[in-house]
């Protein structure tokens, strides 16, 4: 159980924990400072932080005390004539020096790999470190897919974003990755070689929305209890796979509002469970009829429920990024685009706001304390 609630904001990286059963603010580090990212390492208690400093850039920070003290370490770096393409597919495309330009994810590898972490970048990179996080080196097999210099693109962004890993409980060598835009790819050597897996995903922003690659998976989770079901919240809807990442099943509902948005959580126990927080689509981006909800599926995505209570139903304008919802035995936490952190102690059916006017939010995590 997290007793922890770890926070990359606009405005820093904060920290909440629970005492008595009751969950207080505790922390505030790198005042001011934009923290894209940041989570706990459960195999090492170390606590990460991905910074988007808007004058010295990308930063990586590290602590081994919860927060009480930082160590700074080298971002992931670019091989030297690494280079991206600017451009929508079939459009004109020009390449450019590929540069860290965004930390999206920071992911520990699997229990059998302690000294393994992996952090997933804009433009697109997946990069490994097998030294606790001391030096990272690009996955080179996924960079050099050949279709990477036309159908990965930014969407919302200049450039793409590797913002998913799953790493299969059962086999740490079997890796599955989401790029925003680019698509779903899995390795089974342990990113040796790669396969594309988006067959069944529908992207209505390209020119051809089956197209193999292209598709846009805001985030994606590997369910815990059965690490062959894969969750997606896609640009184009909720897509839910079975197999893998072989095929997908379109599991949202366009008319309903389980359907546009970015977060996902998957219950650990459940593979059929899992939580959206919805909104309106691409160029609105806020919530749904100004009403913040949560939906919730019990049986794989056949039906939805709307859960609203204690949650905004008017003149509400907020917007929950992909990495701002986390759950952790039966409680629920997201923040929002507007400062709103939210927290549900019964799997959403109710909640209570913890704070109203923090920064904008970026992600939400749970820890042990």
């Amino acid at each position: 159980m997290g007793d922890l609630l770890i926070l990359g904001t606009r405005k820093g990286l904060l920290q909440y924990e629970r005492h008595n059963g009751a969950w207080r603010y505790k922390s505030e580090s790198f005042r001011a400072q934009p923290v894209s990212y940041a989570m706990r390492d459960p195999r090492t208690g170390t606590l990460w932080a991905g910074l988007d400093h808007g004058h010295w850039g990308q930063k990586l920070h590290r602590s081994d005390d919860v927060g009480a003290m930082w160590q700074e370490v080298p971002v992931p770096v670019f091989p030297d004539g690494a280079v991206q393409s600017v451009g929508f597919p079939g459009g004109d495309r020009r390449e450019t020096p590929a540069k860290l330009s965004y930390i999206w994810i920071i992911q520990p590898g699997g229990a059998d790999q302690p000294e393994r972490l992996y952090i997933g970048t804009e433009p697109g990179g997946l990069f490994r470190s097998d030294d606790g996080g001391e030096s990272f080196e690009l996955v080179q097999s996924l960079w050099d897919r050949s279709e990477r210099s036309e159908w990965w693109f930014g969407g919302g962004r200049d450039h793409p974003g590797l913002c998913s890993i799953c790493v299969d409980p059962r086999d740490s060598a079997h890796i599955v990755v989401g790029i925003s835009c680019g698509g779903v790819y899995e390795t089974h050597d342990d990113g040796a070689t790669w396969h594309p897996r988006n067959s069944g995903l529908y992207a209505d922003f390209l020119p051809d929305p089956t197209s193999e690659f292209g598709h846009d998976p805001h985030f994606m989770l590997m369910s815990p209890s059965n690490p062959d079901v894969l969750w997606q919240q896609n640009h184009c809807g909720v897509f839910r796979s079975i197999d893998s990442g072989k095929t997908w099943k379109n599991i949202s509902q366009p008319e309903a509002p389980a359907y546009f948005g970015f977060p996902i959580a998957v219950d650990p126990h459940d593979a059929n469970t899992a939580w959206v927080v919805p909104a309106i689509d691409s160029e609105f981006r806020i919530a749904v009829d100004r009403a913040l909800c949560v939906c919730r599926t019990e049986d794989g995505g056949n039906t939805w429920a709307a859960l609203r209570n204690g949650l905004p139903q008017g003149a509400a304008f907020d917007v929950v990024f992909r990495h701002a919802l986390d759950l952790s035995g039966d409680t629920l936490a997201f923040g929002t685009t507007t400062g709103n952190l939210y927290l549900s102690s019964d799997r959403g059916e109710s909640w209570q706001c913890l704070g109203g006017n923090l920064p904008p939010i970026y992600s939400v995590r749970f820890a042990s304390a």
